[in-house]
């Protein structure tokens, strides 16, 4: 997080001069000196640098220089949108792709096996911008089925705003999530498919079945529980990618998440929300990370008979 927060200050440092942008090029050179001092920028690197890392743990990353806010309160509007996007296509890439793995491995050289691993492999080449548009073009545009762009109808819970309470929100998000969750999915499904037939060809799944186990109770007691360690791991990471990487799916729906204020940022060089990203998407990466470690311990019993013996 620290080196993550030292390149988000940098750009501060390189990448364009906030005061030019604050007051324009007809500024006098007395009010750029008046605001570098207010601003605090004519003191030491290392001296903003710790100002920079204070202000950052309190989730305070300045003014934006596009839109004149505070940078906390423009993440804080978009964050709900970016997440409840992340949530509804991870929990669509898990739910349809662990079952499709399941069944290409355990029924692997039938017909439909072959269907899916060739629907994998087109969700896995296609870009993401061009999923998007090809579902606007069939659903939104020829068949008129969902909205193309905008986030719907929300309701304000607290400070924070959800789509999911209104039909009209489920309408508005389909599309955005089936297009996040399409390369998340063909991969869970290869993945749970390349680990499930490593495992069943394991010993202690040929003693589970001399044992006289059912074919259910070697496939999802044993084969399964052992494949999802791999499958946590790189669920975990993918999705703090679907949060970081949401910017093509909400530019192509317009979705008014924190993907799209990062373009926007990125097209005015507005630095403090570029920084402010930057933070709170490593910030996210490590969390998860975090969690998907602890949860190794709820899904692999040899972890826990490890530390028992260690004890």
């Amino acid at each position: 997080m620290v080196s993550v927060a030292l390149i988000a200050f940098m750009l501060f440092q390189y990448v364009g001069d906030p005061v030019v942008f604050l007051l324009g090029q007809d500024a006098t050179a007395d009010q750029i000196r008046e605001l570098r001092a207010d601003l605090g920028l004519d003191q030491p690197f290392f001296v903003q640098f710790w100002h920079f890392l204070a202000n950052a743990v309190q989730g305070e990353f300045g003014l934006s220089l596009r839109q004149g806010a505070k940078v906390s309160r423009l993440i804080a509007e978009r964050f709900p949108a970016t997440l409840e996007l992340s949530m509804v296509a991870a929990v669509l890439a898990l739910a349809v792709g662990i079952p499709m793995g399941v069944y290409a491995a355990l029924r692997r050289g039938t017909f439909m096996s072959q269907v899916f691993m060739t629907v994998s492999l087109l969700g896995v080449s296609l870009p993401t911008f061009l999923i998007g548009i090809l579902l606007i073009l069939g659903f939104a545009v020829n068949l008129g089925w969902f909205p193309s762009f905008g986030r719907g109808e929300v309701t304000q819970v607290g400070w924070w705003t959800t789509g999911l309470l209104s039909a009209k929100g489920w309408h508005h998000i389909t599309l955005p999530a089936i297009t996040l969750a399409i390369f998340q999915l063909t991969l869970i499904m290869r993945l749970v498919r390349a680990e499930m037939l490593e495992v069943l060809r394991t010993d202690y799944i040929k003693f589970a079945r001399a044992r006289g186990l059912t074919n259910r109770a070697v496939h999802f007691g044993h084969a399964l529980k052992n494949t999802l360690v791999p499958v946590m791991t790189i669920t975990g990471l993918q999705l703090g990618g679907l949060i970081a990487f949401a910017i093509i799916t909400e530019t192509v729906f317009q979705w008014p998440g924190m993907g799209l204020l990062f373009i926007q940022a990125v097209t005015f060089a507005d630095i403090p929300v570029m920084a402010a990203y930057l933070c709170l998407i490593a910030l996210i990466f490590v969390v998860i990370n975090l969690v998907v470690d602890l949860l190794y311990f709820a899904v692999d019993p040899r972890l826990r008979v490890e530390k028992a013996g260690g004890h």
